[in-house]
């Protein structure tokens, strides 16, 4: 069995009774945080880009853990320069964790770090991310419009998939539709809405229309709720 808690924004852990993996941990500085960073212990730690609110707790949990930091090969890079244990790799490609794997997939979106003196770096490609473990497949779309070939990431079997609803920066509602639509997942979890005034929305009505046009089961999340899978 997995569960998958959302820990506000675009930020999860999910765990298999025995092993935590983060993705996209941004919880300081997060309004919507549910935890702190300290309270985890990853055995990895996704990104699927380089901005400032996915990348988030990334380098400290890793130092302290040990865990390793996988994602695209320039962030791997920037983030190994900081002192972290990265796992570069590029779309198409599967990287193994302890308990699991993760195959890096595209997505549509910029990817860019600001440090704390104002300068902009980790230039390179976003991505996303299909995840086996714990038994389960999960789709982590990261930010990203809609595009056709999500059509192929359904085709590897989704328990889950984890979607931006925000729009604006992301796809919004009706785009992230027609992804369900495309993925066929057995469930879907909304993300990356409500942070900020420009990507507030309704995930309520977003559920209705999902569950009345496709066979997906939405499991809306407040920050800190678990859905299990494979129960």
């Amino acid at each position: 069995m997995l569960t998958i808690r959302y820990l506000g924004h675009s930020a999860f852990s999910i765990d298999d009774g025995q092993r935590e993996v983060l993705i996209d941990p941004f919880l300081s500085g997060n309004p919507t945080a549910a935890t702190s960073h300290e309270e985890h212990q990853p055995v990895a730690i996704l990104l699927t880009h380089a901005h400032n609110d996915h990348v988030g707790d990334a380098v400290a949990i890793a130092k302290r853990e040990n865990a390793p930091i996988i994602t695209t090969y320039e962030l791997a890079n920037y983030l190994a320069s900081e002192g972290a244990q990265t796992i570069g790799g590029n779309h198409g490609g599967t990287v193994k964790f302890a308990g699991g794997s993760a195959k890096i997939v595209p997505a549509w979106h910029t990817s860019s770090y600001t440090t704390s003196s104002g300068q902009v770096v980790a230039p390179g490609v976003p991505a996303g991310f299909v995840v086996r473990f714990g038994g389960e497949t999960v789709y982590f779309a990261g930010d990203t419009c809609l595009f056709g070939d999500m059509q192929l990431i359904g085709e590897e079997g989704l328990d889950a998939a984890v979607l931006p609803i925000g729009d604006h920066f992301t796809m919004g509602p009706e785009d992230a539709l027609r992804a369900v639509k495309m993925l066929k997942p057995k469930v879907a979890i909304p993300c990356h809405y409500n942070t900020f005034d420009l990507i507030a929305q309704d995930e309520r009505e977003w559920a209705k229309k999902v569950e009345s046009e496709t066979d997906t089961r939405v499991a809306v999340l407040a920050p800190g709720e678990s859905v299990a899978l494979g129960s």
